[in-house]
């Protein structure tokens, strides 16, 4: 073939032979890509649901059976879990000594218009501090299921003397049981989903078999809910800016650039930033006191809910403007021009042209981003993230935890028991996760819809 010339007989169909193998070679390796992908995904879950189900060598400290005839009841008509609040209250005070009764109680009231283990004029004492009062003054009371979950975890006392992953519990039961009957002659050999509902509404606790994942999943939720009432508006607002007013000077496209450079900065940066700013200059505003809203189970030292939601607030403050500009830039100039033509101001043709068209893609980019912040925990830890902490969150004011922080702080734990309610918590924060984006999709369609 010479130079110029198109190839012909043979050469072409050797060219395009050639073509054609290089496509199925490339074909090849995006499908391996995927693949790969997929080969990872499911690694990772099957080591999640490994491990969060199995079967477990319990052994109580005190029989269930014998905590319902201490009251008087016959433990053969009626269960331990049935037992009312009253009843629960009376194998508690009981089971416990008065100190452990005392600090529960300060922790939130049985009752609300009896104390139980405290004194009223102890009571009243600590309620009328200005600092250090106790999360219970503020009125709030125990409900039976929590009642419940006390006598199980300060009563009952069950311990997991040995767990065993799905897969051996599976195929391995039988060798299991017998293998334990002669390790544990007094142990109760169960099949234990350590994923559940009593897992979900339990608080944390230093004990696997009876902790639980409230308080940091209403931590999570407190968090999520300051980074988007903080970031979401600002966010869109630059955007706007940066794309609809701002002309293309130097200054401009300086501070483009560095938007976009902050969005690769790692999460640890930020939450240097969040303890500088929000933790230690501004700690009279994210402590509350500026507002005189220190109450009961909130702290005074900056390292509240507030401070962690703007951390996390400017993590992600990047990502939203990037994607709202991408989302604004993808609406055809046709329509401003329309609006602008019909007599509208630049303000009017944005807000009733613009927006309602970015909306889907500004809505989708913001969630995936919360989404993002959600499983963040580098910047949690260093603005202050209790590693244990009993009582909920009360507020943007309050001292907090969050999903991550427990899931780490539960797999440094060397009891295999933790890895497991490691396994189950991380479950938890992957339904949250899916949760959010399967709310990004149904907005993104329904307002795509509308556009």
């Amino acid at each position: 073939m010479s130079k110029g010339t198109f190839p012909e007989g043979a050469q072409l169909e050797a060219q395009i032979s050639g073509r054609r193998r290089k496509g199925v070679y490339l074909r090849l390796a995006f499908l391996g890509s995927l693949m790969l992908a997929i080969l990872a995904l499911l690694t990772l879950l099957a080591n999640i649901i490994n491990s969060a189900f199995g079967l477990v060598a319990f052994e109580n400290a005190v029989a269930p059976a014998a905590l319902v005839e201490e009251i008087g009841l016959d433990p053969a008509r009626i269960a331990l879990s049935d037992l009312s609040k009253d009843d629960l209250l009376a194998v508690l005070e009981g089971g416990i000594n008065n100190n452990v009764g005392r600090r529960l109680e300060r922790e939130r009231r049985f009752y609300s218009d009896r104390l139980v283990f405290e004194t009223r004029a102890k009571w009243d004492e600590v309620c009328a501090r200005e600092v250090d009062r106790p999360a219970g003054c503020d009125g709030r009371v125990r409900g039976r299921e929590d009642v419940y979950s006390l006598v199980v975890e300060q009563v009952v006392q069950p311990k997991a003397l040995e767990t065993w992953s799905l897969v051996d519990s599976v195929l391995h039961r039988a060798e299991i049981e017998a293998a334990a009957a002669v390790s544990y002659p007094d142990a109760e050999i169960v099949f234990r989903s350590w994923l559940s509902m009593d897992f979900v509404t339990n608080p944390q606790s230093p004990r696997a078999e009876v902790a639980g994942v409230r308080t940091a999943v209403l931590g999570s939720l407190w968090i999520v809910l300051v980074t988007i009432v903080f970031s979401f508006p600002v966010g869109v607002a630059a955007a706007v800016y940066l794309e609809e007013y701002a002309r293309r000077t130097r200054l401009n496209r300086l501070i483009q650039t560095n938007i976009n450079n902050l969005a690769g900065v790692p999460s640890i940066i930020y939450g240097m930033l969040g303890l500088a700013i929000f933790v230690r200059v501004l700690e009279t505003f994210t402590s509350g006191a500026v507002f005189g809203g220190v109450d009961g189970g909130v702290t005074a030292n900056g390292r509240t809910v507030l401070s962690a939601g703007l951390t996390l607030g400017l993590l992600i403050l990047p990502i939203i403007i990037i994607n709202a500009q991408e989302a604004i830039r993808a609406v055809p100039q046709s329509l401003r021009s329309a609006g602008m033509a019909l007599g509208a101001t630049q303000w009017q043709t944005i807000r009733a042209h613009v927006l309602p068209n970015a909306v889907p893609g500004i809505l989708t980019g913001a969630i995936l981003a919360v989404a993002r912040a959600l499983g963040e925990t580098a910047p949690l830890v260093v603005v202050g993230a209790s590693t244990f902490i009993t009582a909920d969150p009360g507020g943007p004011f309050g001292k907090f935890t969050a999903l991550p922080i427990q899931i780490f702080q539960w797999t440094s734990r060397p009891q295999d028991e933790f890895r497991n309610i490691a396994a189950a918590a991380i479950i938890v924060l992957l339904i949250m996760l899916l949760a959010l984006n399967a709310t990004a999709i149904v907005l993104r369609n329904r307002y795509a819809r509308r556009a």
